[in-house]
């Protein structure tokens, strides 16, 4: 892992706190929203082209692997992400929202950082990515349709719908790159160039959302601190089961500390930058749940780092 790899968590919080102190002591939250979406579809961009989709394959030829953690993503963790939204915002919708989509997607960047730093198999854990990426886009309508259907006036097809809207030119842009890079010399030149800082650029665009994502609710969260301690239990339930759960199965079925420790990190850590990108384009007029999921980085960051030193020492 490179020096940018391993800073990566650090920088992400750096970005939380100047985006707070900024929106907090200047004028920029009045107009940092602006900057939120375009710094996600460029984070998006970069997420998009670095994804080999030859790489489908090999996560079904981990079999034993890539079948566990999707059990524990896409059907054990809606539930239990149901489960703590329903006991600790009873009184809050909009919260119960917030947890729901933090919870029901899994990560897609920084999960593979903190399975390097527990000395799990990060090639394995990256096996995933493609089939947790693809899943949680079409899943998470499903979620919010299943468990919220009858409370807040939506269809899974409009939530589909906000969500293609925020992926399309992304993904549109990677499909293109891709496809423009066979052919001319020119352009395979500039997209292997494009490929070739897709991990810096990614962890630039993504701390410019964050910071961005803090600025713009600096206000909400000093006006809300309690949320923050309303959030941490749950998330540390969260992370404490799903940990113990995917540490436990992986020994179960026979799997190696490096790829128990992979399980660990898709199963507990979370994709909050699109979760929020999908709440914003979707339920602009429901501030609390954009809210949660910047709360969440905070939680969750400080949370994987934790573990994954746990780990690291557990192995030795």
């Amino acid at each position: 892992m490179n020096l940018i790899a391993k800073l990566h968590p650090a920088l992400i919080l750096l970005a939380a706190f100047a985006g707070l102190a900024l929106g907090a002591l200047t004028g920029f939250g009045k107009v940092s929203a602006r900057g939120i979406e375009p710094c996600l579809m460029f984070l998006l961009f970069f997420l998009f082209l670095g994804v080999d989709s030859s790489k489908l394959k090999e996560s079904f030829s981990h079999f034993k692997f890539s079948l566990t953690a999707l059990c524990i993503n896409f059907l054990w963790t809606p539930i239990f992400a149901f489960l703590l939204a329903k006991i600790f915002f009873r009184d809050s919708l909009d919260l119960q929202m917030g947890l729901v989509m933090l919870l029901v997607t899994p990560c897609t960047d920084w999960y593979l950082v903190f399975t390097g730093i527990s000395k799990g198999n990060v090639e394995l854990g990256a096996s995933i990515l493609p089939l947790n990426l693809i899943l949680q886009i079409l899943l998470l309508p499903v979620y919010l349709f299943l468990f919220f259907g009858g409370k807040v006036d939506f269809s899974a097809a409009s939530i589909l719908g906000s969500i293609l809207f925020v992926l399309i030119i992304p993904f549109a842009g990677s499909c293109f790159a891709k496809w423009a890079q066979g052919k001319s010399r020119n352009l395979f030149a500039i997209v292997e160039k494009l490929k070739g800082v897709n991990d810096p650029a990614q962890l630039l665009f993504l701390c410019g959302a964050v910071l961005c994502m803090f600025a713009s609710e600096s206000k909400s969260v000093f006006e809300n601190p309690a949320l923050l301690l309303k959030m941490m239990i749950p998330l540390l339930l969260f992370f404490a089961l799903n940990l113990g759960i995917s540490q436990f199965i992986g020994k179960r079925e026979g799997l190696t500390p490096s790829d128990t420790n992979a399980l660990s990190f898709t199963s507990i850590a979370r994709n909050s930058p699109l979760s929020l990108a999908i709440a914003i384009a979707a339920f602009p007029e429901m501030p609390l749940i954009s809210l949660a999921l910047v709360i969440g980085p905070l939680i969750e960051l400080p949370s994987l780092g934790l573990i994954a030193f746990w780990l690291k020492k557990k192995a030795h």
